[in-house]
């Protein structure tokens, strides 16, 4: 299939919420959708990032800060490459998520909250991250011991305990069709 990089808009589609919410899944179901349909994406996940870019960093709050914030120059570049970049990441201060926001054009960044109750991540907890910040072997993390500041007025809003990851993609596809119209 024939990519027209020129044609397609560039936006920035920014999943937040807890580990466990379901981000990276959403994140690559919603990839996979859009190169099907030739629009040309990059995928950008929080934890590949913080095994190599960000990998100096650790989960204090200025380390947090600074996660973000280069992941925002990051997607801009990619952004301004042509391509519509897709971010899966925690980024648990709204602040961090406000700040990449201004530095785009007006309707380019689109907030992505993937609502998933606490109980329903430590439920899931693949990582056992949940069990082992409980414990206390794990300081600083988002959700039990940090803070996780929830978007107030994101452009789509997810629950995953209601919608199906299917359903969640549709419901993104139909945003970027409609900003595009």
């Amino acid at each position: 299939m024939t990519v027209n990089i020129a044609s397609q808009p560039q936006k920035l589609i920014w999943l937040t919420g807890l580990s466990g919410s379901g981000k990276s899944t959403i994140a690559q179901a919603l990839a996979q959708e859009l190169t099907a349909k030739g629009q040309a994406n990059y995928l950008l996940d929080g934890d590949i990032l913080r095994q190599g870019l960000n990998s100096d960093l650790g989960y204090s709050e200025a380390d947090r800060h600074e996660n973000v914030r280069r992941t925002g120059e990051v997607c801009k570049l990619l952004l301004d490459s042509g391509l519509t970049v897709i971010a899966a990441f925690i980024s648990p201060y709204r602040a961090d998520r406000d700040a990449i926001r201004a530095k785009l054009m007006p309707g380019q960044f689109i907030e992505v909250f993937v609502d998933t109750p606490l109980e329903v991540c430590e439920q899931r907890d693949p990582k056992g991250l949940y069990k082992k910040a409980r414990s206390g072997e794990i300081e600083n993390f988002t959700g039990i011991s940090a803070p996780y500041e929830p978007p107030q007025t994101p452009e789509i809003h997810i629950q995953t305990t209601e919608t199906s990851v299917k359903r969640a993609i549709d419901t993104i596809i139909q945003s970027l069709e409609k900003a595009a119209s």
